[in-house]
Order: structure tokens, then C-alpha cells, then sequence
């Protein structure tokens, strides 16, 4: 039957009410959410690998910490930004955009007027134009800029809630961690309040990165680890979601489907919304899964493997000695590995090309060499991508 529309939504965040697990981080992170309120300054790095859900987990905390402690919430998304004056352009963009249909955006707007810029013939989307020399004071004066916002805001906005999401490069941008500290500290030194929760996203290795140009930030920021969702809550996830558009799904389909998702979010949106495409009976059995499935690898290949890695794929042995990896002699896949080991398990034409493909695996990423076992052992740098080549792998998918 012809489908109206999927209830999936691969690539952006899912809707909160398809929202499910995350109630120790989401939790944790509402607690600094009320010492805010309080007047405050609170700082959380969220951290997990891509596909993980952070997005999503950042969009909830935002409606959350609006409604039960009465912040003005701003989720700024930074992919592509390598400077100061990018990271306070995009925010006070976002700010501006998000506030066109709020009471106290024509306050904003006198006090950016002449900074606004109307994009949208019906007043739907602003552009913040500020030139170089005011977006190069707002990056100095960024904690005042927030006060006076604040002030403005008024409507009892108990104060304010900052998220930078996708670091990308400026994760290894000595100038963006140094500011960062620098205007953390500035508030505490200032002697004028500001009521913030500040929240920094990104990948585990971005936070290292960070840390190595300003070591003070393994102290500033505490922690939040946001982990793949449990069998529980994945299958929960499949059912509510199948479920809104009038589609049930049978048990075994739904304990079928967990391993391929391996708990990643972004995963299971993937797989969900190839298998509603595929079905034709508004009933998911166990025999639409493997169809539902090998129709989502080809697609998450594309999105979320590197050009260069899936490229490097297409050379038959390098392919072979993948699928020798992350399927395992036994189907489940070798994580990390040594040299040796793997070496046992190859053809002979693929044991040649060996110590060509563990470097080029380890130059793309996809590998790390694992000094903590030794000399020749190796793991999976992303789990993702793991995941993925276990996929392309698996026979019986």
C-alpha cells in the first residue's frame, strides 16, 4: 500500500514524542538546569559517539528546563564554525529566530535593530548582520551581551540556557577552549550574576582535544555520557513509533531488530524507516526485517561513512579482510584484535595486503592502534562504523 509519510526521521532529532530511555542523563542535567535558575553558573560537557542521540537528548533537556525552571533555552548548532565570531553570530541568530513568535521579540529586535536583517518576505526567518567590528566586540563582551538579552527577555526568564552542539573544529581550536574559560571565569570574577547553564556537545575525542589546548576544562565541565539505549528501550522506541502511523510489529521482528540497531538512535531510525518503506501490510514479521535492513546498510554507509573510508572499501581484499573483522569467526564481530590473530583467519592473497590495509585503515580513522594490549593490537576507533561493516557483513541480513 502507498505510504503517506514514515514516522522515521533519519538525520535530525527525533521528535519528542518518540523520545524514549535517557532519564539518569536527562536527570542529571535538569538538577544544573535549577542551580541556574537559582543564579547560578553551570557547566556539562555531553559526550557519545556520532548517532548516539546527544542531539536529541539536548533538544528535550531545552523544552524541559523552559517549562520547569523558566530558562530561555538557545541550542546552537556550530558544525562548520572555526571561529569566535561564527560561534556568537549563530547564537544570537538562533536567538532571534526562535523569538520571532515570543512576547519579547520586539525588545530584541530594538535592541539589535541595527543589527536585523528580514530574510523571509513574510517575517519568518531573520539574518543577525552585525559586520566584523561588532561581532569581534560581542565575542569580548559575549557575558554582558547575554545580561542585557536576559534583562530584555524579561517574562520571568529565570535565566539562560546555552547549548553548543557540533563541534566539529573548533574542538581543535586552542582560541574557542581558551575563550571558553575565559568567559566562564569572567562571570565568577565579575561580581554581576549571570544565571546560565551552559552545555557543550560533541564526540569523546573532541572533548580530549579541548582538554589538551586548555587543560582547565577537564575541571570546569563535568561530565554526561550518553550510552546506546538498552534492548528495553529500543524496542519500546520501534513499537510507539510504528505504532503512530497505525503499524504493529510482532515480537520477534522487534527482538530481531535490536542487534542491528546496536542501541545507536540513528540506527534504528534508519532501519525503522526502510522497513515502514518496504512493508506493504501495515503488519512487521520477522521476514520483513532482513529486507528492511539490507535496504538501510547502503544508506547508512553513505551518511555516515567517510568518502575517503568508503573508497577505500571498494578494493576487494580491503573489503574481504573488513568482513573477516567486524563478523568474527563466530558472527559477532572482533571490536579489537591483534595482528596475529586476524592474520589466521585470512586467504593468502588477503594476508599480503595486510600491513597495507592496517595502516590505511589507521591513516582514514577506522582504526586505533591499542598500545594498552601491545605491539599489533588494534581496535575499532568508532563504533559506528563497526557496527556498520558488521551489517555489510552479516549473511543472513
Amino acid at each position: 500500500m502507498a505510504k503517506d509519510y514514515s514516522p522515521f526521521t533519519p538525520g535530525v532529532p527525533v521528535p519528542l514524542e518518540f523520545f524514549v530511555g535517557r532519564e539518569k542523563e536527562l536527570s542529571q542535567i535538569l538538577d544544573r538546569a535549577g542551580a541556574a535558575a537559582t543564579g547560578r553558573v553551570e557547566r556539562v560537557f555531553i559526550i557519545g559517539e556520532r548517532g548516539i542521540g546527544k542531539s536529541s537528548l539536548c533538544q528535550l533537556v531545552r523544552i524541559v528546563s523552559e517549562k520547569e525552571h523558566n530558562l530561555l533555552g538557545l541550542h546552537v548548532h556550530l558544525g562548520g564554525a572555526k571561529s569566535l565570531k561564527e560561534v556568537v553570530h549563530r547564537t544570537f541568530e538562533r536567538l532571534l529566530n526562535d523569538s520571532i513568535e515570543r512576547a519579547w521579540y520586539g525588545r530584541l529586535k530594538e535592541l539589535f535593530k541595527k543589527h536585523i536583517k528580514e530574510v523571509d518576505i513574510f517575517g519568518v526567518r531573520v539574518e543577525f548582520s552585525a559586520n566584523e567590528a561588532d561581532l569581534e566586540a560581542l565575542v569580548f563582551n559575549f557575558a554582558d551581551a547575554l545580561r542585557n538579552i536576559l534583562k530584555e527577555v524579561g517574562n520571568g526568564r529565570k535565566g539562560l540556557l546555552l547549548i553548543f552542539d557540533d563541534l566539529d573544529e573548533l574542538a581543535k581550536s586552542t582560541e574557542f577552549a581558551n575563550w571558553l574559560k575565559s568567559f566562564i571565569d569572567g562571570i565568577a570574577t565579575s561580581g554581576k550574576p549571570l544565571p546560565l547553564l551552559l552545555i557543550l556537545a560533541g564526540l569523546p575525542e573532541q572533548r580530549v582535544q579541548m582538554i589538551a589546548a586548555q587543560p582547565s576544562l577537564a575541571r570546569i565541565f563535568d561530565i554526561v555520557e550518553v550510552t546506546p539505549l538498552t534492548e528495553e528501550e529500543t524496542c519500546q522506541f520501534f513499537t510507539q513509533t510504528f505504532a503512530k502511523v497505525g503499524v504493529e510489529v510482532e515480537d520477534a521482528a522487534l527482538k530481531a531488530l535490536y542487534p542491528y540497531t546496536a542501541g545507536y538512535p540513528a540506527l534504528a531510525q534508519e532501519i525503522g524507516d526502510a522497513i515502514f518503506k518496504a512493508d506493504t501490510d501495515d503488519f512487521i514479521s520477522l521476514s520483513d526485517v532482513p529486507r528492511g535492513v539490507m535496504n538501510a546498510v547502503e544508506i547508512v554507509g553513505r551518511k555516515y561513512i567517510e568518502p575517503q573510508v568508503y573508497a577505500a572499501m571498494k578494493s576487494g581484499k580491503y573489503r574481504s579482510i573488513l568482513d573477516k573483522l567486524s563478523y568474527g569467526p563466530h558472527g559477532v564481530g572482533l571490536l579489537a584484535f591483534k595482528r596475529k590473530d586476524i592474520a589466521k583467519l585470512l586467504e593468502p592473497g588477503e594476508e599480503k595486503v595486510l600491513d597495507n590495509f592496517l595502516k590505511k585503515m589507521t591513516d582514514l580513522g577506522v582504526l586505533d592502534k591499542d598500545q594498552e594490549h601491545g605491539l599489533g593490537a588494534y581496535k575499532f576507533a568508532k563504533e559506528l562504523h563497526f557496527i556498520y561493516f558488521w551489517l555489510k557483513a552479516k549473511p543472513d541480513k
